[in-house]
């Protein structure tokens, strides 16, 4: 399997809420697009792993993934050490994806920001010819980062206008996660669907705004970016 398309995240449904639309639209513009699960989500309040691999198998029909998998790393102590990282090279060389979107490296969640160091990490060292793990030498051309819950100005952000209604079945997927309703004991960090709706609504219709479209996903790269073109650049400057 050579992926086009990589979205490594921390937990089932970190991909579909931060990049689902995008990973929607290269697959339906041909591309080999896949998920790679740091971990199963069995620290989660709701939801056992079994339960939650079959929503994310849905989400992944949904959103017309070619490939998805679950690295196995413990949820609640996802880190850059050396044995997840190497374990994370190998998996690099077998799928082989051109480019990666790996989660923002700040964030809430410990998970989280560990996840986007131990992607970046685990890309790298898969380029390296005497690394002692199985499969040829390889090391993705682009690594992007999503930044839809960060409060960051993003690089660029793609328009998934199209794609919006089917990402958002992607994530309703997810019943364990989003209950209809929001538990007595508010404590949590459980949402319900009518608040997670508000909330998707409002970041993607924000950063499809900035591109003079209805819906976005934001991306952050590290480089700088080329332009061969500069007459047919889009988005109004005024």
């Amino acid at each position: 399997m050579h992926l086009d398309l990589l979205a490594i995240a921390a937990h089932p449904d970190d991909a579909e809420l931060s990049c689902g639309g995008t990973l929607l639209r290269m697959a339906q513009q041909g591309y080999k697009t896949g998920i790679l699960d740091l971990t199963a989500g069995e620290m989660g309040t709701r939801g056992t792993p079994e339960t939650r691999a079959k929503e994310a198998a849905e989400a992944g029909r949904i959103l017309e993934i070619s490939w998805r998998g679950i690295l196995g790393v413990p949820d609640s102590d996802v880190q850059a050490n050396r044995a997840n990282k190497l374990l994370l090279a190998e998996k690099i060389r077998e799928l082989r994806p051109k480019t990666v979107i790996l989660p923002y490296w700040e964030a809430r969640h410990p998970d989280h920001y560990h996840a986007s160091t131990l992607g970046y990490e685990g890309c790298f060292l898969a380029g390296l010819k005497q690394l002692p793990i199985g499969g040829a030498a390889y090391r993705p051309f682009k690594i992007l980062y999503s930044t839809a819950y960060a409060d960051i100005r993003p690089t660029f952000v793609v328009d998934v206008t199209a794609q919006y209604d089917q990402r958002k079945k992607a994530i309703l997927a997810y019943g364990s996660q989003f209950p209809a309703r929001i538990p007595e004991n508010k404590g949590g960090v459980h949402l319900g669907l009518d608040e997670l709706e508000n909330e998707m609504s409002m970041l993607a219709r924000r950063y499809g705004q900035m591109i003079g479209a209805r819906y976005g996903e934001p991306f952050l790269i590290k480089e700088l970016m080329k332009v061969d073109d500069v007459v047919k650049m889009e988005v109004r400057s005024i």
